[in-house]
């Protein structure tokens, strides 16, 4: 049986490389809507939009989404989360799943699988990370790496090639070992509260990866291989049109 989640999904308008992000529109629906579609298609019990912006708000409102405004001076989308888990005074042992609302091909079996990884009760946070598809994705610093113990749980997280193949017959096993990791997590509230109520570590300041906070403080984060391979996020306006390619042919094979 599936424990009982939330999904909430932070969303801010400013965005470095595509300025509006979530509210551009991709086949129709912006994409802060189909984000939030796929939360509403999987198995949680209520799916939150987390933003500071009145326009974010008014267009989500408008689809008949439940909004959370927040604080603007959050530094990540995890902070934006707590503090909805404070708002809705969710207990600590509420599971939550953190779908970046620039994920909108994210499968809702992924946010369930990721959800459902929290029934180990020693892992702290969840998430999902695939083989990688090419030596390229491999060896880019924007493809962050993870490896993993015996027990699936992360060891370190990366933009550098982990692990390094001291000797060049093994750079096949060096990738092989190494998973390309996506960004969906799933907390328990006390968790959150305890992972933002921390500083920023030294690894996660110089790698720019805050689950590196989360190792630091010595939480364990269980990572599993998605049952399928999640979709594109999007962040260039090349990556839009990827992702409107990629929702059509979603949407043919549902049926939708």
């Amino acid at each position: 049986m599936m424990s009982e989640f939330v999904v909430v999904i932070p969303s801010r308008f400013a965005s470095a490389r595509l300025p509006g992000k979530p509210l551009l529109e991709i086949n129709g629906k912006t994409m802060i809507q189909h984000a939030y579609e796929r939360g509403m298609e999987s198995g949680a019990s209520e799916v939150v939009i987390a933003t500071d912006d009145e326009r974010i708000a008014e267009a989500a409102e408008a689809f008949g989404a439940t909004v959370c405004m927040t604080r603007s001076d959050h530094q990540s989308g995890t902070e934006r989360i707590a503090e909805v888990s404070e708002f809705f005074d969710w207990d600590d042992s509420q599971i939550v799943v953190n779908l970046q609302g620039d994920e909108p091909t994210m499968p809702a079996v992924l946010i369930n699988q990721c959800a459902e990884l929290l029934a180990d009760e020693s892992a702290d946070i969840a998430t999902l990370a695939s083989p990688f598809a090419s030596r390229d994705d491999f060896e880019s610093p924007n493809c962050v790496k993870v490896v993993r113990d015996m027990h699936g749980h992360a060891l370190y997280f990366s933009r550098a090639v982990i692990p390094y193949a001291r000797d060049t017959t093994h750079r096949e096993l060096a990738q092989g070992t190494a998973l390309h990791h996506h960004g969906i997590y799933a907390y328990r509230c006390g968790v959150l509260r305890r992972f933002v109520s921390a500083k920023p570590s030294p690894l996660e300041i110089s790698e720019q990866l805050e689950q590196l906070r989360a190792l630091s403080l010595g939480m364990t984060i269980a990572v599993d291989i998605p049952a399928l391979r999640p979709g594109i996020g999007v962040d260039t306006a090349e990556d839009l049109q990827r992702a409107a390619e990629e929702l059509l042919l979603m949407s043919e094979t549902t049926g939708q």
